[in-house]
C-alpha cells in the first residue's frame, strides 16, 4: 500500500490498516486520527505534522521515522518502535507508549503530559525541554544518560 492509497481510503471512511506495510512513505501533514495501524511498518516514513491523535499504533516500527510536530495525543503507542525517530514538538499527552523502545529518538520540546511511560526504554533519546508533567514514569526500561535538570516535572 503506498501513501496515496491510504489516505484515499481513509477518506472514504476505512479506519483499519493493520500490518500496511508504509516504509518511507510521505505522509506528512495527513489526517489519520483514530487509524488503526497496529503492526505497521511506517519506518523511515515522514510523518510531520500528521495527525495521529488516537491512533492505535501498537506494536507498529516507526524506526527512524520523522513524527516532528505530529499529533499523538491519546494514541496507543504500546511496544511500538520508536528507535531514532524525531518526535520534537510532538503532542504526546495522555498517549499509551508502554512497553516502547524510544532508544536514540529525538523527543526535544515534545509534550508528553498525562502519558504512560511504564516499562519504555529511553537509553541515549535526546530530552531537552519534554513536558513529563503528570505521567506515569514506574518501572521504565533504561533512562541511561538521561538529565532530569532539562525535563518538565511541574504538574
Amino acid at each position: 500500500m503506498d501513501a496515496v492509497v491510504l489516505v484515499t481510503r481513509y477518506t472514504y471512511g476505512e479506519r483499519l490498516f493493520r500490518g500496511a506495510c508504509l516504509h518511507a512513505a510521505n505522509l506528512s501533514g495527513v489526517n489519520l486520527q483514530q487509524a488503526d495501524l497496529q503492526r505497521s511498518d511506517l519506518s523511515g516514513a515522514d510523518l510531520t505534522g500528521a495527525n495521529l491523535s488516537g491512533a492505535n499504533l501498537t506494536q507498529a516500527n516507526l524506526t527512524n521515522a520523522d513524527l516532528s510536530g505530529a499529533d499523538l495525543r491519546s494514541a496507543n503507542l504500546t511496544e511500538v518502535n520508536l528507535i531514532g525517530a524525531d518526535l520534537s514538538g510532538a503532542r504526546l499527552g495522555r498517549a499509551d507508549l508502554s512497553g516502547a523502545d524510544l532508544r536514540g529518538a529525538i523527543l526535544s520540546g515534545a509534550d508528553l503530559t498525562g502519558a504512560t511511560l511504564t516499562g519504555v526504554n529511553l537509553e541515549g533519546a535526546e530530552l531537552e525541554g519534554v513536558n513529563l508533567a503528570d505521567c506515569e514514569l514506574d518501572l521504565m526500561a533504561d533512562c541511561s544518560g538521561m538529565g532530569r535538570h532539562w525535563l518538565s516535572w511541574a504538574g
